[in-house]
């Protein structure tokens, strides 16, 4: 029988506090990777999933009471919860090949109202 062989796998880490929460910073010789959507965008259109989501199974009876609840305007919501509606070609471009759109949020849900043939050459992929 063989001995078991052990790997030990150092990486240089500091802990830093930032906004009073403990944040993991990376050695200054490591450059990470900026690279893929803007986590912004991700965060958008997470939020609409959820929000499509409350309203389709009942929790949220309208979008008045998503907006209530999270403390935002109602006319904020109905523009974001537009992301939720995206082609799937444009969500797999965004959230599984994590290509950076060269438009704002703003625009991608302007695209969000075309027809799904029609939003994936609206939106200039970088």
């Amino acid at each position: 029988m063989s001995a078991p062989t052990t790997m030990r796998v150092f990486i240089p880490l500091t802990i830093r506090k930032r906004n009073g929460r403990p944040k993991i910073v990376p050695p200054t010789d490591i450059v990470p990777d900026t690279g893929g959507a803007n986590a912004h965008v991700l965060k958008a259109i997470a939020k609409a999933w959820s929000w499509r989501r409350k309203l389709e199974s009942g929790a949220a009876a309208a979008i008045q009471d998503i907006a209530d609840a999270e403390g935002i305007s109602d006319r904020y919501v109905g523009r974001m919860l537009r992301l939720a509606y995206l082609a799937p070609v444009v969500l797999e471009n965004l959230l599984i090949n994590r290509v950076p759109p060269a438009v704002s949020i703003k625009d991608l849900t302007m695209a969000a109202e075309l027809p799904w043939g029609e939003q994936d050459e609206a939106i200039f992929w970088n």
